[in-house]
Formats: structure tokens, sequence, C-alpha cells
């Protein structure tokens, strides 16, 4: 067998996805391919049109309902298929439902492809599992260390606290209708707010689909017509564009909130008028992401999705080896 030159050179970095030659196939191709990988649901990662499609069955359900009819393979948590000369496998990545990272065998190296993922627990799906790998591709969403998210049941607290200070009002949560308003919605029942919960309706079809899944959101309401006396004094939930449009202004005197890892930063919460700025990430912050590094501890880092730079220079202070990839992402933390 002839010496392969460096780590990880059977995967081919491109910026629309990662080709894995000897599976001929794609992971989170961005355009249609032959034969698809994909580790969620979110558009930077998934997409119609590919001809095959490996991933897990919450996942091909997510992107039935937003594309249309997949032809899936479904592939659970710890299950192992062979691809061509490569062993293919899921584990959690704690992103949102579905969502996994790809763990790749191949003549004796390991790759983990990670996708997004969080550390911290998420009641709407499986938490993150760290696996050891040669190579380990992470995403850099936050990876700057003034990025380090307060405690979720603080966040929520905040919300529930400002809805009781002004009963004759509502608070309006933008938040992205993939995973954020699901996990925002059962961070709220965990807190003990089991009252009705109003959501726009661009909402409605995940939030069913959540349901049909097994994760229990509680009472929901259409909000679109229900009179301002019936909304007053509850959470009404919406994708972040309707926060300020026209739809929002329906609503009896709305405290806007936004529930994003963005939300640390002043100027974006001003920018997008948010009142109520509640900082819940679906994405690992800093110390999450050096924490995992030095967990997994692999021989070599490729960083991709974000702040690339700080957490290359992280890894090359500790004398791991990492490179950015130069993929097509979106700057945002979800779509």
């Amino acid at each position: 067998m002839a010496k392969r030159e460096r780590l990880g050179d059977w995967l081919q970095p491109h910026p629309h996805g990662i080709y894995v030659a000897p599976a001929d196939a794609w992971i989170d191709p961005s355009e249609p391919s032959p034969r698809a990988l994909v580790t969620h649901g979110h558009a930077d990662h998934a997409r119609g049109g590919h001809d095959r499609v490996w991933a897990t069955p919450e996942t091909l359900a997510i992107m039935d309902a937003r594309y249309g009819p997949q032809t899936g393979e479904p592939v659970a948590y710890g299950e192992t298929i062979r691809l061509g000369e490569v062993e293919v496998g899921f584990v959690p990545a704690g992103h949102v439902l579905g969502s996994a990272q790809i763990v790749l065998d191949y003549r004796g190296e390991r790759v983990v492809v990670s996708g997004d993922y969080k550390r911290r627990p998420d009641p709407t799906c499986a938490g993150f599992e760290p696996v050891k790998c040669d190579v380990f591709v992470t995403e850099a969403t936050f990876a700057l260390p003034v990025f380090r998210h307060p405690d979720t049941g603080d966040e929520i607290d905040k919300l529930i606290a400002r809805l009781h200070a002004n009963p004759d009002r509502c608070v309006v949560v933008g938040a992205y209708a993939l995973g954020k308003a699901q996990r925002v919605i059962c961070e709220l029942r965990d807190r003990g707010h089991h009252a009705p919960i109003y959501i726009h309706g661009a909402l409605q079809r995940l939030c069913d689909l959540y349901e049909e899944l097994g994760v229990r959101l509680g009472e929901l309401i259409p909000a679109t017509g229900v009179a301002k006396k019936e909304i007053a004094g509850h959470v009404v939930m919406c994708p972040p564009s309707a926060l300020n449009d026209r739809w929002s202004r329906r609503l009896p005197d709305p405290i806007t909130a936004m529930a994003s890892g963005w939300m640390r930063v002043r100027q974006r919460a001003r920018q997008k008028n948010v009142e109520l700025p509640l900082i819940l990430s679906d994405h690992a912050d800093w110390d999450e992401l050096t924490t995992t590094l030095i967990e997994i501890a692999p021989r070599e880092v490729w960083v991709t999705h974000g702040r690339e730079e700080a957490l290359v220079h992280w890894c090359e202070q500790r004398q791991i080896k990492a490179r950015a990839l130069a993929l097509v992402g979106f700057e945002d933390e979800d779509d």
C-alpha cells in the first residue's frame, strides 16, 4: 500500500462541500450531487436535488418537509454503513434535532466532520458525543474569546420575568424556524411556563414535525387573527424577519426579543431594534470549541464556517496542526 502524503488526503475540500474520494460522496454539498452525506437540515448544509442522501431519519424528515421528498437512506446514531472503501457512521452533534457528526474510517485513519455543534444540554435533540480521531473538522461560528454564552436557564428566566412584569403586553421572540424556535419553547416549558404560546405561521410546519418526531412542545396557537387582548401576557414566537414588520405591529405593544448567540454583540441588538436580547445559541462558544479540541485531541484540525483565523491560531499555539477551509456558508448561526 502506497504511503499517503498527509492526513486526510483522501478528502477534497471545495467551496461547495467536502468530497470523500474513496466513497465517491460529498459531505453537505451546496450543489446537487449524486451522493450526499448530510449532517443536519439547515440550508447551508442541506438542500434538495441530490440523487441519493444519507442522513439521520430526523434530518431526512426535515429535508422532506423543507425541500420535498428525498431519495434518502436513513442512518441511525451509532449505525455504520460502508460506501466504497469507507466506513461511515453518524454520531450526535447536539445542534438541532437529527444533527450528526459524520465519522469516516478509511485505511486506518479516522476523520470526523462535525457539521455544526454545541456542548450544552438541549431538550430537543441528542447531546454532542466526542469521538477521538486523526482529523477533526470543526465549525467556528463563535470562535473568538469574546463569545462566552451565559447560562441558558438565566436567559429564559429573563424572558419569563419580563413577561410577568408586563401583563398588558406580549413578548415576541424572534427565533429561527428550525431548531431555535422549538428549543426556546421547550426551555420555557422546562422552566415551568406551561401557558399557551402563540406562533407565527412560518413556524407551524416544523413545530408540527418536531411533535411528530417525539419532541413535546405543549399548547401552541397560531397568532394570526387572534385578538390583541388574548395575546397580552403571552409569549409569541416568530422568525427573526417578522420582528419588525407589519405582522408584529398587530400584537399588543410587543416587547421585541431575539434568541441568538449574536445578541452578545450589542450593536446587532440595536440594529434589529431588539428590546430584550436573549443570548441563546445552537453553536459552541469559544470555551466549548477549545474544550472540545482538547478532549478529542486530534492530530490535525480543519476549521470552517466562521472565525477561522482565531481558532487556527489557538491550535498552532498548542502545536496542533490546523488549517482553514473555504467552504460556502452563512455568517448567521442558522437559517
